[in-house]
């Protein structure tokens, strides 16, 4: 049985590093404009070319989001810049649905996947994706495994294994566009149904319901049954997450990779869901893999349920590679040994506690705002941002 790709998200370089640190066999990102998370930070084309290069030095896929409808005035906007892809080589595939964008794609021949917007929920839709040119399906959301393995039989697909879900039918909402007049379906989400509603008929008679996020579902996580989806004929593992922060692609994006690598004990799998609910979640359910979700699949948070968050705590100023000690100023709060860190920069992500700290050769236990002190670290870079781990 292969293994799937296991695919992340990179909203911009920071996350971009934290994938393929935790070892991520491919990742997905935008540009600034045509994609799905135009909200989020996104590449612009001097990115992306940083990002093509950093992706081929550690042999990672790069695949790129084109996803948004397109209207008649950004046909030309669009084949210039798939022109630009084609002859800097800057995309391994890209990802969209508009049928403008896949005939482009053929034109400069180009592999496309076909995006979830396109809501392939059965095998004839495969069929016609796959006489188009499609090399993979990224098949709708509300599917369970059996389906999936059914379609797999017509086309690669991709699906997703863990991250936010949409209450709309694959993310194709126009309650935004109502409520805010900016499009979900041009990556403008506003995210109304993540908030609290009452209920009023037309005589003015008003309801609370019970759980009051009653349009917000829960993220999906599908690490307690992800044996029975290496067994689905599933060509690639979808991590959601553009916009989430480089701690959040990481520590899921090695929870996943630990998770494929190996049939996961008991003790591994509770473990690694005591990550996963450290880092940003709306609570947590199994989405329709397994069956149709019911009204404990409504989330009753509006933003994470996380139970850490991190904190900008200060700045490396110079690092020394040989000791692998790091100069740091402390611009909030406080530090002390045993404490968790991140530190993050341009080609840097990692996670550490502090084991000891020095102020002029003398070690110390504590060290508060506007002090300087030097601190083992694993390879770090002058300027790389360094966060305190804390609980809520």
């Amino acid at each position: 049985m292969k293994k799937p790709e296991l695919l992340a998200p990179a909203g911009n370089l920071k996350c971009l590093i934290a994938a393929i640190k935790a070892k991520a066999d491919a990742v997905y990102l935008g540009l600034k404009q045509f994609n799905m998370r135009e909200t989020g930070q996104n590449f612009s084309f001097k990115d992306l070319e940083k990002a093509k290069k950093i992706c081929e030095e550690n042999k990672v896929k790069l695949y790129l989001t084109l996803n948004t409808i397109i209207y008649d005035n950004e046909i030309k906007k669009i084949e210039n810049i798939i022109k630009k892809i084609k002859k800097q080589k800057l995309a391994d595939a890209i990802i969209c649905w508009d049928l403008s964008i896949i005939q482009l794609c053929k034109k400069y021949k180009i592999p496309f996947h076909i995006s979830t917007q396109a809501s392939i929920s059965n095998s004839e839709s495969a069929r016609f994706y796959k006489k188009l040119g499609a090399k993979r399906a990224i098949l709708a959301r509300e599917l369970n495994i059996k389906q999936i393995k059914e379609i797999s039989k017509i086309l690669p697909v991709e699906t997703f294994i863990h991250g936010a879900m949409c209450v709309s039918i694959s993310g194709r909402c126009f309650t935004s566009q109502f409520l805010h007049n900016r499009s979900a379906n041009r990556g403008n989400c506003q995210h109304p149904c993540r908030k609290s509603y009452k209920v009023e008929d037309d005589e003015g008679n008003k309801l609370r319901v019970k759980n009051n996020k009653i349009f917000s579902a829960k993220d999906l996580c599908t690490l307690l049954f992800i044996e029975k989806l290496k067994k689905a004929n599933i060509t690639s593992f979808k991590i959601e997450g553009r916009n989430r922060e480089p701690e959040y692609v990481y520590i899921v994006t090695k929870a996943y990779r630990q998770a494929i690598d190996k049939k996961l004990t008991k003790k591994e799998t509770k473990e690694i869901m005591k990550d996963l609910e450290n880092v940003y979640n709306r609570q947590f359910s199994s989405g329709f893999y397994i069956k149709s979700p019911t009204s404990d699949d409504f989330a009753s948070v509006e933003h994470s349920a996380s139970k850490k968050t991190k904190k900008f705590i200060g700045k490396i100023y110079h690092y020394w590679k040989k000791p692998k000690v790091a100069a740091v100023k402390l611009n909030a709060g406080k530090l002390k040994i045993g404490d968790e860190i991140i530190v993050t920069g341009k080609s840097t992500f990692f996670k550490t506690k502090i084991k000891d700290m020095e102020i002029n050769h003398k070690k110390i236990k504590k060290v508060e705002k506007g002090q300087e002190v030097g601190i083992k670290l694993p390879k770090a870079k002058k300027g790389d941002d360094v966060y305190l781990v804390i609980n809520k």
